[in-house]
């Protein structure tokens, strides 16, 4: 059986997505039930883009080490900044300002590498720029939640470390192995690995959509404005950046996936145990948006690369 193309995978992945979500907004008992689910989801997903990585793409990840330097900075720097303007821009209520805030100081989210994997990003860039953001995060994601909303809070340090480790680091070393033993002996494979990728986060959106649907269903149009708009600056900065300080349009597309797609459900969960019901919303909202403009990026990428004919380092 011949091989699916992952361009043409992630050029119909919206409409896939798309209509589960909408299935799991009208229906969401049908898909709640598949909360458990969204972590193995994840890991099942890290270790087929592992069968799709050797040490060397690692290799070159790590030696282009300003670049790494750069997602941090854009992470960091401009997304708590961005969110903090946005909502003064939009008189959000303090709760919803705290919240949008909240999710501007988090780190990328494991989704960002899947959907890099789809767009025809630098995948091993896109996972170093997930764990050291990670890492950083530890003490900027209070930080600049203290600096920015005046809020106290603590972040569960010890299970974020464990979480990486066990979502994104270890199958994805499993996947490499496989992959090294593997060698020539499958040629097709990351034509089925981004098709089970795609299906996979599908499911996934849809659960999410599913376990927010009451939030949705009641948000007011400026949170759902702000929450565009914060991804949208940083889709928009990660690329514009990238693609002026580096020449490389791969490279662009992984930092603009990874500034703009954010830990989303870190920021949720955190907003619920030390403020409120309301600053949560926005996590919530967001954890469901980033997802549909990534996968909307992903497919408008890989069109850009099937029409110019060239890998994706040469399309738009």
């Amino acid at each position: 059986m011949t091989a699916p193309s992952p361009a043409r995978i992630a050029a119909v992945f919206p409409l896939v997505a798309g209509v589960l979500a909408v299935m799991a907004y009208l229906a969401p008992s049908a898909f709640v039930a598949g909360k458990p689910a969204i972590v193995p989801l994840l890991v099942v997903i890290m270790f087929g883009m592992g069968l799709t990585l050797t040490p060397a793409d690692f290799s070159r990840a790590i030696t282009r080490w300003p670049v790494v330097l750069l997602g941090v900075v854009l992470q960091f720097g401009l997304m708590p900044l961005a969110a903090w303007a946005i909502a003064n821009v939009l008189g959000l209520d303090a709760p919803l300002a705290l919240g949008l805030i909240l999710v501007g100081s988090v780190a990328g989210g494991t989704a960002s590498n899947v959907i890099c994997f789809l767009a025809g990003g630098d995948v091993a860039l896109s996972i170093t720029l997930t764990s050291i953001a990670t890492l950083v995060s530890v003490v900027a994601t209070p930080l600049l939640t203290w600096l920015y909303a005046d809020a106290q809070l603590g972040v569960p340090v010890a299970s974020m470390l464990i979480s990486i480790a066990e979502i994104v680091i270890v199958p994805v070393v499993a996947g490499m192995v496989l992959n090294l033993w593997i060698g020539d002996r499958w040629r097709s494979r990351d034509g089925w690995c981004a098709l089970g990728s795609s299906i996979a986060i599908a499911v996934v959106i849809a659960i999410i959509v599913a376990l927010n649907a009451d939030s949705i269903a009641r948000m007011g149009l400026v949170v759902l404005a702000a929450v565009v708009l914060h991804n949208l600056v940083g889709l928009t900065a990660g690329y514009g950046c990238a693609r002026l300080l580096t020449g490389d349009r791969r490279i662009a597309r992984t930092l603009a996936i990874e500034v703009g797609m954010q830990n989303s459900g870190l920021a949720v969960a955190l907003a619920q145990q030390y403020f409120s019901a309301a600053a949560a919303l926005p996590g919530a909202v967001f954890s469901v948006w980033h997802n549909v403009s990534g996968a909307l990026f992903a497919a408008a990428c890989s069109r850009s690369t099937r029409r110019a004919g060239h890998d994706a380092s040469d399309g738009i």
